[in-house]
């Protein structure tokens, strides 16, 4: 099963996503919007700019 992206209003009325892998583990999660067009918005960001994304070592 392909992974998806979970959409859901938090208890302080926020919306929030979460990308959950086929297994149903939680892979990714975005920031708290306070709309739901903005979670949208972040869910298709991830989309266009997640794909070609390069790998980079960090020491943090």
């Amino acid at each position: 099963m392909a992974g998806k992206f979970e959409l859901y209003e938090d208890k302080s009325g926020k919306w929030r996503f979460r990308l959950k892998a086929g297994n149903g583990e939680i892979i990714a999660s975005g920031q708290s919007y306070s709309s739901k067009s903005g979670a949208l918005n972040g869910i298709e960001s991830i989309r266009r700019n997640a794909a070609d994304a390069e790998v980079v070592e960090t020491e943090d």
